[in-house]
């Protein structure tokens, strides 16, 4: 009996070491998974005298961080504009060849990076530009080699600093989708009652309408004499 519990202990302390293990692994394949993912740059050509801009949606409070290069040009110049939709400007290079830019929100909203090229007039035909920007958000935007050197952390430290953020940013991301399917919800039965209440209003003139025919009818024809 005694060889069975310490086998017992021995086998669930084992299985228990197992699980760890694996749930460290599974969250590590996750993280390395996620930013290698988006880690990957977006590149386009950018025209002559052309305008090209990329959108995102961002939520509040978030550290965003941005990096761009362009290929030469043996003439013109090529500007960037970083902004909001209420059109406030958050970076801005006249005359944008490489650099690096960040910010953070202040509210969730779509930001958008505009690339416009400008040739002067008279210049022949030059080929597209070629534009490498780099822009990551949350977890993917935090230095976490500065981090750990502020704060004195060990790797492992620095590991599970990255995991708790990426969990708490996964935790708000469906805070927020539960919170726009609620908003979502109370919209569709607010418009479900405003259809059901001008269908009944519908109806209702309808019949009125309807009524007043049939009485309308019969003392015009009363008026004629055609009926009695």
């Amino acid at each position: 009996m005694a060889r069975r519990r310490r086998w017992r202990r021995r086998s669930s302390r084992a299985r228990a070491r197992e699980l760890r293990g694996a749930a460290m692994s599974l969250g590590g394949c996750l993280l390395s998974l996620q930013l290698c993912c988006s880690a990957l740059a977006i590149s386009f050509h950018l025209p002559a005298n052309g305008r090209k801009c990329l959108r995102e949606e961002i939520h509040k409070n978030v550290l965003v961080t941005g990096e761009y290069e362009l290929s030469e040009r043996p003439s013109g110049r090529s500007k960037l504009r970083v902004t909001d939709s209420a059109g406030h400007i958050l970076y801005a290079r006249d005359d944008a060849s490489k650099g690096k830019f960040a910010f953070t929100t202040e509210d969730y909203d779509v930001f958008e990076a505009c690339f416009e090229s400008k040739m002067p007039p008279g210049t022949g035909r030059v080929p597209d530009q070629l534009v490498i920007l780099d822009m990551k958000h949350g977890v993917e935007a935090t230095n976490y080699e500065e981090l750990a050197k502020v704060e004195k952390l060990k790797p492992l430290e620095v590991e599970l600093r990255r995991l708790e953020d990426l969990s708490e940013s996964i935790v708000n991301d469906f805070a927020y989708m539960k919170k726009r399917e609620e908003e979502m919800r109370d919209t569709n039965e607010s418009t479900h009652l405003r259809v059901l209440y001008f269908s009944f209003f519908s109806m209702c003139c309808l019949i009125g309408l309807a009524t007043w025919q049939v009485f309308y009818l019969r003392h015009f024809f009363k008026a004629k004499k055609l009926i009695e």
